[in-house]
C-alpha cells in the first residue's frame, strides 16, 4: 500500500482551523489522517516528506487564468500553462472561455478537458462563455457545458453590454448551479484608451480609461443580482468605487463575491511611466488611492481571492507602441510572493491569505473538497516563506514573458505542489 507521511511542516487551514506543527498521512492519493501536535503519526513504510520550517497548506487555486488553448498555442498551452500553475504553488486552475475557437459549446469544454489530462499536472476547472463567441448577442448552452465539465460561466475579456442578457444569464446559470462571473467594463467609457485617465496619461500623451467603466457596470450588475436572487463574482477589481460598491451589497446580504490581482495592489499607473507594454493590463492599474482601496478591502473581506489573472501574450502583441499593444500580463509564477507581501506588511495574516488563495476559491466555484480533511484529495502547497529569489521571467514555465515584475527581489515561494498525491512540482 503506498503512503506518504508529510512530517514536521507547520499546516495551515482556515477550513478546519488547522495551525501548528502536525504530520499528514496521504494514502491512495488521498488524505488518510491527519495527527495532531501532541501525537505524532508514526509509520515506518511511509514515503517521508520532511517539511520542516515550511509552511503547509491546502493546494492554492487560481480561478482567474487564459490558457490560450485552442487557437494561440504559440502564447501558451494547457500543458505549459499546467506547469506555470505547478511552478507557482497552484494544484487547480480555472481558465477563461476567450480561446479560439471560444469554449461556448461542450466540444471545446471536451477538448481542454483532454488536454490537461494529458499534462497529467494540476486539475483544470474550465469557464463556459456567458454568450456565444463572447459576441453578447445570445447565451450559450449552459446545461451542455455543464455536463460537460464548466464550474462558472464568464465573457471575460469582453463585457455583456446589454443589461437584459445579463439578467437572463444569471437566472438560467443559477437554474444550473452555476456561478456567473462578470467582466465589468462599460465599453462605450473605455473607448480607445490604453491606460488609468489621470495627470500621468495625460503627461504620456495616452488616452484614458475611467474608473467610472469599471465601476457603473459594477453597480449595474449588483442591481441585477439583487433582482435575480443569484450569485455573482466580479473579477479583477481595481477601482475604489468599485470595492464601496461592492462592500455595500455585501452589507446587503447578496450573493456577491468578488476577486483582485495582484497587480492591482501591487502597482499603480507609474508602472506605465516608461511606456513599458507589460505594465498595460485591463482594466488598466490605478492610482495610489485606488490600490489602497483595493489592499483594505483584502483586508476587510470585501474582496474574497486574490486570481492571478494570467494572460499570456508573446512578444507580437507585446512589442509594440504603447496603444497598439495588447493587454495582459503573465501571474501565476509570481502571484504568491507578491501575495505574501501582504502579510509582510501586516494587512493580512497568513490564515487570510491562504483562505483567499484556496479555501474561498474552492467553495465558490463549489469543488467537492475544500480544506484538509480526511478523504479529501491530498492537494497541497508546501511553501518556504524565507526563500528568496529574483523575478526571472526567462526562467518561467509559461510559453510568454509579459511580466512587469522581472529583476524584483521577493520572499517567499513554493517549493512543492501535490495533486492527488503526486509531487507536480519539487524545488525543495
Amino acid at each position: 500500500m503506498k503512503q506518504t507521511l508529510i512530517k514536521g511542516g507547520r499546516v495551515l487551514d482556515p477550513e478546519t482551523g488547522i495551525d501548528g506543527v502536525v504530520d499528514i498521512l496521504i494514502e491512495r492519493g488521498k488524505i488518510a489522517e491527519i495527527g495532531n501536535e501532541k501525537s505524532k503519526i508514526q509509520n515506518p513504510k511511509s514515503k517521508i516528506i520532511d517539511a520542516s520550517g515550511k509552511l503547509v497548506t491546502p493546494g492554492l487555486i487560481d480561478i482567474h487564468t487564459h490558457l490560450r488553448e485552442p487557437g494561440h498555442e504559440y502564447k501558451e498551452t494547457v500543458e505549459s500553462g499546467c506547469l506555470a500553475a505547478a511552478h507557482g504553488g497552484f494544484t487547480a486552475i480555472c481558465c477563461m472561455p476567450n480561446t479560439e475557437p471560444v469554449n461556448d459549446n461542450q466540444s471545446v469544454t471536451d477538448y481542454i478537458l483532454r488536454k490537461a489530462n494529458m499534462a497529467a499536472g494540476v486539475r483544470v476547472y474550465p469557464v463556459g462563455a456567458i454568450s456565444r463567441g463572447l459576441r453578447g448577442e445570445s447565451l450559450a448552452e449552459y446545461g451542455e457545458m455543464k455536463a460537460a465539465g464548466v464550474v462558472a460561466v464568464s465573457d471575460d475579456g469582453n463585457p455583456v453590454m446589454n443589461a437584459q442578457l445579463m439578467r437572463r444569464a444569471l437566472e438560467y446559470a443559477k437554474g444550473f448551479g452555476l456561478l456567473v462571473i462578470s467582466h465589468c467594463e462599460d465599453r462605450n467609457l473605455t473607448a480607445n484608451g490604453a491606460m488609468n485617465e489621470g495627470a500621468t496619461a495625460t503627461r504620456l500623451g495616452l488616452a484614458g480609461i475611467p474608473n467610472a467603466a469599471e465601476t457603473v457596470m459594477v453597480a449595474r450588475d449588483i442591481a441585477l443580482c439583487e433582482l435575480t436572487d443569484a450569485p455573482l463574482h466580479i473579477a479583477h477589481v481595481s477601482a475604489e468605487g468599485s470595492v464601496r460598491l461592492i462592500r455595500d451589497a455585501k452589507a446587503r446580504g447578496l450573493q456577491l463575491t468578488a476577486e483582485t490581482a495582484p497587480h492591482y495592489f501591487s502597482l499603480t499607473e507609474e508602472a506605465v511611466m516608461s511606456y513599458d507594454t507589460n505594465a498595460k493590463v485591463h482594466p488598466p492599474l490605478r492610482t495610489d488611492r485606488d490600490r489602497d482601496a483595493v489592499r483594505q478591502g483584502l483586508r476587510d473581506g470585501t474582496i474574497d481571492v486574490i486570481a492571478s489573472d494570467h494572460a499570456p501574450h508573446s512578444s507580437v502583441e507585446k512589442d509594440l507602441e504603447f496603444d497598439a499593444a495588447a493587454n495582459g500580463l503573465i501571474g501565476m509564477e509570481t502571484s504568491l510572493p507578491l501575495s505574501l507581501k501582504l502579510v509582510e506588511m501586516g494587512l493580512l495574516s497568513l490564515n487570510d491569505l491562504v483562505a483567499k488563495m484556496s479555501t474561498n476559491p474552492a467553495r465558490i466555484v463549489k469543488l467537492d473538497y475544500v480544506g484538509l480533511k480526511p478523504g479529501n484529495p491530498a492537494d497541497l502547497t508546501i511553501i518556504d516563506l524565507e526563500k528568496k529569489f529574483t523575478v526571472d521571467a526567462n526562467t518561467f514555465c509559461s510559453k510568454s514573458r509579459n511580466t512587469p515584475f522581472n529583476g524584483w527581489e521577493l520572499k517567499g515561494k513554493a517549493v512543492m505542489t501535490m495533486v492527488g498525491g503526486k509531487i507536480v512540482f519539487d524545488d525543495r
